[in-house]
């Protein structure tokens, strides 16, 4: 919460129980006029927010009680006190309860040494549409390209967290009405819209979101990578992630229909491998056991699609380094991928397929379909959250061959599946989030420096930057480090 959404919540807590005291000390006047300025600096420096709503009606029942105190009576205690002061308990808790579940975070400041831009590109393509049934429709998508720029913003303003689609996509999947995320206009954070790209050729990572998550709920993370000097093409998967607000200004969300329609069949696959992790059974036996379902199940044709929407992007990257804002600025032999869940396996499947990807990256995502018949060529890391010991770990399968080159295994302990997006700190709610108890701000620097080094390691090839550093420096990163068929 923020210092004077605090000190309001404070005062109307505390006030009620001492307001004969008070009245004792200062008139009820000076009392009001200390209410309304506090008021009045929160609207003018915080602005309001509907979390502080019960706040607010706090503070009129506050303002009202003060000016109608008799304070030459002596306070009875009636049933009608009793019940007043029960139901402003209530309200109490709910004022306090708000704000702290959804509060308006701070998000990590970026520590490189460039600032970071932004720009949305709206790529088309010539493949049918899958997810639509109009014959006509081909697959188009938004990228948001976040890049290093060395442009003095210090008079200029960040732009607003979240677009307008996601965050009705948000609302919609918890239920919520889709005013209710207008509250992250307060957001600061550390992107600037169409600043100018700073000078030289940058190395370019493309980014795979979550299914049925926010293409841009990654700010913490892709900050602070730009920052360090990537441009990174954050790809919005249409009608798979929660929303895109395209430039004709129409908008297309998660098609729930379709994923029900697609997920329907998977039971057959999933069951027996599912029950031979319960099983007490040789890691070999799970194995043909799992293969089937990790070969068939319905998300490889996600991570498929998905990896063909990346493929289009680096089809595009010639023509974006030749003419327009990224004219000379991608290094396009320095080309790396990283993704989150669903993501994360579609970043997989890409690297298996395209030579053009240099370092590959995969966020606590299982992979299904082909990896597990085949090996990498490139440097791979892999980083797990801390899944409880029932948790059927898939990719223990699915990696079975690694790769040729460095494959890095990691867990980070303490967290959940979203420590690796901004909703440990949109939600800070352990239960509500899904999170694990580590530090959300520990958690996200982690991520970044393990991110960070192995990218500056194997994809500019930096002799001063060593990975495996990453892990000895953190206690909550457990790595292991594999090189070819050799673990070292």
């Amino acid at each position: 919460m923020r210092t004077f959404e605090i000190i309001l919540l404070v005062v109307v807590t505390v006030l009620p129980f001492v307001k004969r005291k008070m009245l004792l000390q200062f008139r009820s006047h000076y009392i009001l006029i200390f209410l309304g300025v506090l008021f009045l600096l929160h609207l003018l420096v915080e602005g309001a927010r509907w979390q502080m709503f019960p706040a607010y009606f706090l503070l009129l029942i506050v303002g009202w009680r003060i000016k109608a105190v008799d304070i030459s009576q002596p306070p009875r205690l009636n049933f009608l006190r009793v019940s007043g002061y029960f139901i402003f308990s209530l309200l109490a808790i709910l004022a306090w309860v708000l704000p702290m579940v959804l509060p308006v975070f701070d998000l990590p400041e970026p520590r490189g040494s460039y600032e970071v831009g932004s720009k949305i590109i709206h790529v088309k393509t010539d493949r049918p549409e899958e997810i639509t049934e109009k014959p006509d429709d081909n697959r188009e998508f938004l990228c948001k390209i976040w890049y290093p720029s060395n442009t003095d913003t210090d008079d200029l303003k960040g732009e607003s967290y979240l677009d307008p689609s996601g965050r009705a996509g948000f609302a919609t999947k918890y239920g919520l009405p889709a005013t209710a995320l207008n509250y992250l206009e307060h957001v600061k954070t550390f992107v600037y819209p169409d600043i100018p790209v700073a000078v030289g050729s940058f190395p370019v990572l493309l980014f795979s979101h979550g299914y049925g998550s926010k293409a841009t709920g990654y700010y913490a993370l892709l900050t602070e990578l730009a920052s360090q000097g990537y441009i990174i093409v954050n790809m919005n998967h249409t009608y798979e992630s929660l929303g895109a607000s395209f430039p004709d200004g129409s908008q297309k969300f998660f098609d729930y229909d379709y994923q029900q329609k697609i997920s329907e069949w998977n039971a057959e696959l999933m069951d027996p491998m599912r029950k031979a992790f319960k099983d007490d059974i040789t890691y070999e036996k799970r194995h043909q056991i799992a293969a089937p379902a990790i070969r068939n199940y319905f998300e490889k044709d996600i991570q498929a699609r998905w990896a063909n929407d990346m493929k289009s992007v680096l089809n595009l990257l010639e023509e974006w380094n030749a003419k327009g804002a990224f004219a000379n600025r991608l290094n396009l032999n320095k080309i790396g991928a990283f993704g989150h869940s669903v993501g994360g396996g579609a970043i997989g499947r890409l690297a298996i397929q395209d030579p053009r990807i240099k370092a590959a990256a995969n966020l606590d995502g299982i992979q299904w379909g082909e990896m597990i018949d085949t090996t990498y060529q490139i440097p791979y890391l892999y980083i797990s959250a801390d899944w409880p010991a029932d948790h059927e770990d898939i990719n223990s399968h699915v990696y079975i061959n690694k790769s040729t080159d460095y494959f890095y295994e990691t867990k980070l302990l303490n967290s959940g599946h979203p420590n690796f997006m901004d909703i440990p700190f949109m939600v800070p709610v352990s239960a509500l989030a899904g999170t694990g108890n580590i530090d959300p701000y520990v958690g996200l620097e982690i991520v970044t420096k393990l991110v960070g080094a192995f990218f500056d390691q194997h994809l500019l090839e930096a002799d001063q930057v060593n990975t495996q550093s990453v892990g000895e420096q953190f206690d909550l990163l457990e790595m292991k480090i594999y090189k070819g068929d050799s673990i070292k």
